[in-house]
């Protein structure tokens, strides 16, 4: 049997019931699938458990809906629930060919990780109900695509499964391959057959807004990280961290906050706090609120610049954001938290469990 993991978050529900359906029509049922919602807005939440009326899917719901989007985290919490001897890495947007499940037991090797090549579908295409071999594809994706993995379960286990220093966007999916040819073991790109299609949909998640939390530079710290992993030759993730680790009763802990702090922009004030507080409080909740300084912006501090007087040194709001999320990413990333940062008000506000 083979468990394919899905990772889900504020997705529209037409596109999930779609990669479902053609999982529910494959002609080879020996297989289970484990869907991570992670963190999807409660409106989400509430449809996605409506429309899962598939036995064969079981349902794990993280409320991290507040954090930044971690699908290395959200694949590892499947990982560490399974028990079949293989596993696929899948994505939710994704058409699956009637025959896959079958195809995949066909290539299921003991030390073989393989990959398989996507169809992209245009907008227009998408909205059809096709037979899939009837679908037109835009274009085939290529080699460096490195998603959609079929994997021995203990083979990836065996390298701490994906790697959770990797937050927002990209990068994951490579990463793992790489770590486990560094450990000697073949990666192939299956092309077959056309077994895989991408349904169109709008890439919201990647852009800012006022509710999730978002990092203006992940998606380059990734890309730099993936070349030392290649560089230093790395085998094993997460090895100053437990992995695939979600508590809920802890998130239910951030409604009862122990200490409360509040700074301002004025330069040096969050890395005080960062090494001060955040990196040497334990088994407390507190909350962080950072606002702009009374006189950030203001002409009185314009006419001193331009006088040559001395004036205060501030940090722009987003660069702030940034250097909380990365230390959180950094050495707090196992730890419950709830983020926000609000562009309008200029305040940004952390509430995590230590």
């Amino acid at each position: 049997m083979i468990t394919i993991i899905l990772t889900y978050r504020n997705r529209a529900l037409n596109i999930v019931e779609n990669c479902l359906e053609s999982l529910a029509n494959q002609t080879n049922k020996n297989f289970e699938v484990i869907l991570v919602d992670y963190g999807s807005f409660t409106k989400y939440h509430r449809e996605l458990q409506l429309l899962l009326n598939y036995s064969f899917v079981t349902l794990i719901r993280c409320e991290t809906e507040l954090q930044l989007w971690c699908k290395s985290r959200a694949i590892n919490i499947a990982l560490k629930n399974i028990k079949t001897p293989y596993c696929f890495v899948g994505d939710i947007d994704m058409l699956y060919h009637p025959e896959f499940i079958k195809i995949l037991n066909k290539e299921a090797k003991k030390t073989i990780t393989t990959y398989f090549q996507v169809g992209f579908l245009t907008q227009r295409e998408s909205k059809k109900e096709k037979v899939f071999t009837d679908y037109e594809v835009a274009f085939k994706s290529q080699k460096e695509a490195t998603g959609m993995t079929l994997y021995n379960t203990e083979l990836l286990k065996s390298i701490n499964g994906y790697d959770e220093f990797y937050n927002g966007w990209g990068s994951e999916d490579t990463d793992a391959h790489v770590r486990l040819q560094n450990a000697g073991h073949q990666v192939v790109f299956y092309t077959d057959q056309l077994l895989l299609l991408h349904q169109w949909h709008p890439k919201n998640y990647r852009v800012k807004n006022n509710i999730t939390p978002f990092h203006s530079n992940l998606e380059q710290i990734n890309a730099t990280y993936l070349g030392l992993v290649i560089e230093t030759k790395k085998v094993k993730a997460n090895t100053t961290f437990s992995w695939g680790i979600y508590n809920n009763e802890d998130y239910k802990k951030l409604t009862v906050i122990n200490d409360h702090y509040n700074i301002t922009n004025k330069t040096g004030e969050l890395s005080a706090f960062i090494n001060g507080v955040l990196l040497v409080v334990k088994d407390k909740v507190i909350q962080l609120e950072v606002t702009a300084h009374r006189e950030y912006k203001t002409t009185k501090q314009k006419t001193k610049a331009l006088l040559g007087k001395k004036t205060i040194d501030f940090k722009d709001l987003q660069t702030l954001n940034d250097s909380l999320l990365e230390c959180i990413i950094t050495n707090l990333r196992n730890q419950p938290y709830l983020f926000n940062f609000n562009n309008n008000t200029n305040t940004i506000i952390l509430t995590i469990k230590l």
